[in-house]
């Protein structure tokens, strides 16, 4: 495959495959309709689906969990960390620790799971007068043993702070980078939580968008021979890798200590790229909870039903936050801030 550039190849559709430190990737993509008093979808609009386990793509939109606003209600989380990059749309976030949050139209929240939390992350649809489109990637990335029960914390990116490098080919054809975490050249991405496993210079972790104009040519930089490479080719026509050709819709491993060509076919196209070391150590997974062992992952529920992930201080399991709230972060210490 493309003089072993390619080292696997697999078709994406809604949830992507992942390699280690990554433990899941999601494209949320929705073209919802204009919302109404409650921020949510019209009742008349939800005939016919699974309320609170929708995830058929009807009509170009899903509600999730959500039963009036799409999204995803209260739940659980321990042992990993949660990277919500928001495209097109806003999030409300609320927590069990007393933290709330509004973002969206390009920022990123990096969330620490650690010890334990319960958190909502609902979609509200803030336009009545137009479509409401929501487009994100949530990335879920591990936490060695050292750090799964670090304290529970969240770092906003917001759209201005995160760095976008355009390059330009031979024939003035652009490639633009959009960068979440791992420096290129002189753009540094904010920094991540502290207990993240990308706060170690030696994990040589990545989070990159690129974006390309049709027939651009770019070379991803080479990076630690032992990083996990993945990239997702998620918009466009078609891409080729070397020799090779990949049509969009799919997900393809390259090795990370070596440079890797693109050149981007007819059409503009856009790819996610994840790399990092592999943490190495087991891992255990059910649902809400990633661990090392099952005895964790049974101490987990355990602990989480012993009510010891904090008190949920809404009045409600899907918050919102009203349609008029700008976008904004009030974090656990009371500290708030916004975009700027």
């Amino acid at each position: 495959m493309a003089d072993d550039l390619i080292l696997s190849l697999q078709p994406i559709d809604f949830q992507w495959p992942t390699l280690d430190p990554f433990l899941f990737c999601v494209h949320h993509d929705d073209a919802y309709p204009p919302g109404n008093e409650q921020l949510g979808v019209d009742p008349d609009q939800l005939r016919g689906r699974r309320i609170g386990m929708d995830f058929e793509l009807r009509d170009g939109w899903r509600m999730y969990h959500g039963d009036v606003v799409p999204g995803f209600p209260r739940h659980p989380h321990r042992g990993f960390e949660t990277v919500t990059v928001v495209r097109h749309g806003l999030i409300d976030h609320s927590d069990s620790m007393g933290a709330a949050g509004r973002y969206g139209h390009g920022d990123v929240q990096w969330m620490t799971a650690g010890k334990g939390i319960e958190h909502a992350e609902m979609f509200p649809l803030v336009h009545r007068d137009r479509g409401n489109r929501g487009e994100l990637f949530q990335i879920w990335l591990n936490l060695p043993a050292v750090d799964k029960f670090a304290d529970p914390h969240f770092t906003m990116f917001w759209n201005r702070t995160i760095p976008r490098e355009t390059l330009r080919d031979d024939d003035g054809r652009a490639t633009e980078l959009t960068l979440f975490a791992g420096a290129f050249g002189g753009q540094i991405p904010p920094a991540p939580p502290p207990n993240s496993w990308a706060s170690r210079a030696e994990a040589d972790l990545a989070i990159w968008t690129l974006r390309m104009e049709p027939g651009a040519r770019w070379a991803i930089p080479p990076a630690s021979a032992d990083a996990n490479r993945m990239l997702y080719f998620f918009a466009g026509e078609d891409l080729a890798i070397g020799g090779e050709t990949v049509e969009r819709g799919h997900a393809f491993q390259v090795p990370a200590g070596i440079e890797v060509p693109l050149v981007m076919g007819g059409v503009e196209g856009e790819l996610l790229m994840l790399q990092g070391r592999p943490i190495g150590e087991p891992v255990a997974q059910q649902g809400p909870f990633v661990m090392n062992t099952a005895d964790e992952i049974r101490q987990a529920y355990t602990d989480y039903q012993a009510g010891t992930f904090g008190r949920w201080p809404w009045d409600r399991t899907d918050p919102v936050h009203g349609a008029d709230r700008g976008r904004f972060a009030r974090h656990a210490d009371g500290r708030e801030e916004e975009p700027g």
